[in-house]
């Protein structure tokens, strides 16, 4: 048996690696509490699961679905972004749903990049900006985010022979994993950047819904000129609580879609359409007061971890967004991966350390808020007698 060798070129996935270790540490006896993974440990919202019920009871439900999604999912998309973002979309041509945000990031790496080409990536950023090019063929070049530019990356910092060979740029607002919001601006230099270099722009958008302190995340498409360029990759995982329901939305460019339409219709047979009618039911207006009370929930342990954190001396801000908050690494560890090591060794918890997340993630770790307030509390509490 001989795999493929492009899988050479990609390191073992980050989240697969904590699942090995959380388990060996629990076969062991140990209560290990994990903060590494950002999966929602509520329930998907009643109205969801009831919409779901009442889809998979449906027989005109259990056929083969359309890749391009049905009318009324594409119409309700369209609906939500116009509601929402204040952004136009044609539900015929610029809408089109996705097995998840992962599957959709990797799989556009595969229609837009051929073997010289790369992919401009935000560093630190989700694995699969940088992964999904390897395993396409192309490489990736990273973009550091920096700290003193609101965890954005320079786009001056850019060589002009690696802007030549870019055709798709990865960017992520509000910021996996740092908890950044988009800067001021930043938008607008992304499309001059991507208009002036002929690179396709691809937002990620998982965390728009996942807000706090009145901050309301604005769409990349509602920047001027950003349909001309990008697409824009809203998953319900986060804001929804739909992490094992794989349901996410490209929207955008017309001619990007159709491209990403071409090779999907080649690879998997489309999004449940079960699965489509209750994502219909969440982006209605009626699930909102939901998602603002998830987000209260996220509020306050946010606020409890970075008062622990603080008491134990890391200065640390409270995010904006996003289920995560990012801290700097306390003094005296020789890497992000030490201190994270050290934490699960003498306190049975599981933290990310910045640097799997890029090397710019390096000095930085990353604790997620997916984790009942109790078990929490206790968490921050062992880190915290760390010192």
């Amino acid at each position: 048996m001989r795999p493929s060798k492009r899988l050479d070129k990609i390191p073992p996935y980050l989240f697969a690696q904590l699942e090995r270790k959380i388990a060996e540490k629990k076969a062991a006896g140990i209560d290990v509490i994990s903060l590494g993974i950002g999966d929602p440990d509520t329930p998907t919202y009643a109205p969801i699961v009831a919409a779901m019920q009442q889809a998979v009871a449906d027989p005109g439900t259990h056929q083969y679905p359309s890749n391009r999604g049905r009318d009324d999912f594409r119409a309700a998309v369209a609906a939500f972004y116009d509601r929402r973002f204040g952004v136009t979309l044609d539900p015929a041509t610029e809408v089109m749903p996705a097995i998840g945000a992962k599957e959709c990031i990797f799989n556009l790496n595969l229609a837009f990049l051929d073997p010289e080409d790369i992919a401009l990536a935000s560093d630190p950023g989700y694995p699969v900006y940088t992964g999904g090019p390897l395993l396409a063929g192309a490489s990736a070049v990273l973009m550091p985010l920096k700290p003193e530019l609101g965890f954005a990356p320079d786009l001056d910092a850019i060589s002009e022979a690696d802007a030549k060979r870019a055709k798709l740029m990865f960017i992520n607002y509000p910021n996996n994993p740092t908890g950044a919001i988009v800067p001021d601006g930043f938008f607008e230099q992304v499309v001059a950047f991507a208009k002036q270099h002929d690179i396709l722009v691809v937002h990620d958008n998982a965390y728009s819904e996942t807000t706090y302190d009145g901050y309301v995340a604005p769409s990349f498409l509602a920047t001027p000129g950003a349909k001309e360029v990008g697409v824009e990759v809203f998953s319900l995982s986060k804001g929804y609580n739909m992490t094992g329901w794989r349901s996410a939305v490209i929207v955008g460019n017309a001619d990007a879609l159709a491209a990403y339409w071409k090779l999907k219709s080649n690879v998997d047979s489309g999004n449940f359409e079960a699965v489509q009618l209750a994502t219909i039911e969440a982006l209605s207006p009626e699930v909102d007061a939901e998602v603002a009370k998830m987000n209260e929930v996220y509020a306050r342990r946010r606020d409890l971890v970075v008062d622990a954190l603080a008491k134990a001396g890391v200065d640390v801000r409270a995010p904006k967004g996003t289920i995560y908050v990012w801290a700097p690494v306390p003094a005296g560890y020789e890497s992000a991966a030490a201190y994270c090591e050290h934490v699960l060794e003498e306190a049975a918890v599981v933290i990310s350390p910045g640097g799997a997340y890029g090397a710019s993630g390096e000095g930085f770790f990353r604790i997620s808020l997916t984790t009942p307030d109790d078990r929490l509390a206790e968490a921050v509490e062992r880190i915290r007698r760390l010192g």
